[in-house]
């Protein structure tokens, strides 16, 4: 790792300097971009081949269900192995799940119950995935770089979130084995590269396998108000305030704007993350960002507010946009405290138990906000939902004085 002078502050030149961190963050950009393009593809043609919705359905959950059992076990192995390896075998998984997927294609014999069962073996691994590449990352770079490199890395997902969805529709024009075939080609160079990481040390536990070490990191977020408030506020915020699940009625019925409208709403929180990541990339965050968290998070909610009311396509472009900016203050701060608070050979865990809260308050998030416009309509459940996330932001201000003090992103 190359060394920067201790009286200056490190800069984004030297963040670039790091060879590990640049291999890692070209490694995760190009896995999580076929990632996403084998969502879509995998999406569309279960719903090619069964036209059901219920099948549609059963996609999203046979990569959930393993994901959320397995993360606990993913934060032990984690805490116990070479966590670039770990990375690198889910590589390897995925790329042999996009190489059956082009072989089935091109030969024809690709049918509901092959989707069903690679599904499963998506979900997998980015069970053992998620919380490996988490702990990972505060290896690579020194602690001063750190808040720089969780803003690129944020911006290199939320990259990946765009283009590859966007790249998987526009090459299965062309075909499903394009798709596939491009798929492994992205994961291959993301194995090559995770392959050149070398990490300069790794703490691992050495504690017997028991349910309490396997709920260490459970124990450990519990007794940190600082990271038990962060943690939860992102929980409660998306599972309130999340609105993705009302875009299609937002575009058809409010807005009428029709599919290209859908498209361009679901973009616009990406869009508006990118930006902000670059910015903090650039100018990262230096005081009080326990109370810019808090300030993000009531921002998000005031957006999703604008949202539910407007009858404007531009301003709920804008308004998305904002929520997704907000939301990336939050994301960047929130996961750089859960990394350097956490002691190295607990960080598998507790990004295990990180991963667990994102995905319930994505998922339960999405019900959620089903649910209550079904009984009050998607112009008040989205209301509502801003309106409960800020108060959050304000409650969660009193609850955990410690996260709301906090001052500086490195450990004080």
């Amino acid at each position: 790792m190359s060394q920067f002078e201790a009286n200056r502050e490190p800069s984004l030149r030297d963040l670039f300097a790091q060879r590990q961190f640049m291999r890692y963050w070209v490694s995760r950009l190009t896995g999580n971009l076929a990632n996403q393009m084998l969502l879509v593809a995998i999406a569309w043609q279960m719903y090619e081949i069964t036209g059901s919705a219920w099948d549609l359905g059963l996609v999203g959950l046979y990569q959930f269900v393993p994901a959320l059992m397995l993360t606990l076990l993913a934060g032990q192995v984690a805490d116990r192995f070479n966590r670039g390896h770990i990375i690198l075998a889910c590589f390897v998984a995925q790329t042999v799940t996009s190489a059956v997927l082009w072989l089935a294609a091109v030969d024809g014999w690709l049918h509901r119950d092959l989707l069903l069962g690679l599904s499963i073996v998506l979900g997998a691994a980015r069970a053992f995935q998620m919380p490996a590449q988490q702990a990972l990352l505060p290896l690579l770079v020194a602690e001063g770089l750190f808040p720089r490199a969780m803003a690129f890395s944020a911006g290199g997902l939320q990259v990946s979130v765009m283009g590859g969805p966007a790249l998987g529709g526009f090459l299965f024009a062309a075909g499903a084995p394009l798709v596939y075939g491009v798929c492994v080609c992205l994961m291959v160079l993301a194995c090559g590269l995770m392959l050149r990481v070398r990490v300069a040390s790794v703490l691992t536990s050495h504690e017997p396998v028991t349910l309490q070490t396997a709920l260490a990191g459970v124990a450990f977020v519990w007794r940190s108000k600082l990271l038990l408030g962060a943690i939860s506020l992102d929980l409660f915020a998306v599972l309130l305030g999340g609105a993705t699940a009302l875009l299609p009625i937002y575009a058809k019925d409010i807005l009428n704007v029709g599919p290209w409208g859908l498209g361009l709403l679901r973009a616009a929180p990406a869009a508006g993350a990118l930006i902000v990541s670059v910015v903090l990339t650039r100018w990262p965050l230096q005081e009080k960002v326990g109370r810019k968290l808090l300030a993000s998070v009531a921002v998000f909610g005031l957006a999703i507010m604008v949202f539910a009311l407007s009858t404007s396509f531009w301003l709920s472009m804008a308004a998305l946009a904002l929520s997704g900016a907000a939301d990336m203050v939050s994301v960047v701060i929130r996961q750089t405290l859960v990394q350097l608070e956490t002691p190295d050979e607990m960080r598998g865990r507790v990004s295990a138990v990180n991963t667990i809260f994102i995905g319930a308050s994505n998922q339960l998030g999405e019900f959620e906000s089903g649910a209550t416009a079904a009984l009050m309509g998607p112009v008040a459940a989205a209301l509502v939902g801003g309106l409960c996330t800020v108060g959050v932001a304000w409650l969660w201000g009193r609850w955990f004085p410690s996260l709301a003090r906090r001052n500086r992103l490195t450990q004080e």
